[in-house]
């Protein structure tokens, strides 16, 4: 039950933002009672904070996965954008602010996440890009990881990005190649123009192979 719970919020906070689902539209959706979600968590604030919990979990595993599974520091990047693609075309944009403006608690623990683990993981692509002659070795690699961490939150910014006039994953992938554009050497963008092709050829997967 404890486990139904945890899903059935997910995707009701992914598809509507977190201020606007309750307790009892949980419990609605699930067909128990308000009372039962009590007997596992104690209260919104801890549903919440165990579904962004999951999703860390869940985005750590992916990033441990692209590093590992890609040809190279390009190829790991087009990947990471492709998953996030697909995961921000069902996920309602408010989500971020919504977490920051009302449960500070869990956005803190969010935040932990960007800093520690993101952070290390884009620092050690840049790293690899750098040492694969993927990417320019004269780049300052403290400004470049932070400077990709902030943009790819900024497609959630709705002062920047007016989520009534842009695609959030569209937003996403221009961010990404710009980002590409601005660090590769002419070996990594001929690295990225051969992911792109085989990922227009491939695009049923909806992965770059």
């Amino acid at each position: 039950m404890k486990e139904r719970i945890l899903v059935k919020a997910t995707e009701l906070f992914m598809r509507y933002g977190i201020r606007s689902i309750t307790m009892d539209e949980i419990a609605a959706q699930l067909g128990i009672s308000k009372k039962t979600i009590y007997q596992f968590y104690a209260d919104k604030d801890e549903v919440v904070d165990a579904v962004i919990g999951e999703e860390i979990k869940q985005n750590e595993e992916e990033c441990i996965h692209f590093r590992n599974d890609s040809e190279d520091a390009v190829h790991e990047v087009l990947m990471a954008t492709v998953e996030m693609e697909e995961m921000l075309k069902g996920m309602n944009p408010l989500i971020m602010y919504d977490l920051e403006k009302h449960h500070p608690r869990t956005f803190k623990r969010f935040k932990d996440f960007k800093q520690q683990f993101l952070f290390t993981a884009i620092k050690g692509n840049l790293k690899r890009g750098i040492e694969e002659g993927a990417y320019r070795e004269e780049i300052d690699i403290e400004i470049v990881t932070r400077y990709r961490i902030e943009s790819i939150f900024m497609v959630f910014n709705p002062d920047i990005f007016p989520h009534n006039r842009y695609r959030i994953h569209d937003v996403l992938n221009e961010i990404a190649y710009l980002f590409l554009y601005g660090i590769t050497t002419s070996k990594g963008r001929k690295l990225m123009e051969k992911y792109m092709q085989q990922h227009t050829k491939n695009n049923k997967h909806g992965m770059y192979e």
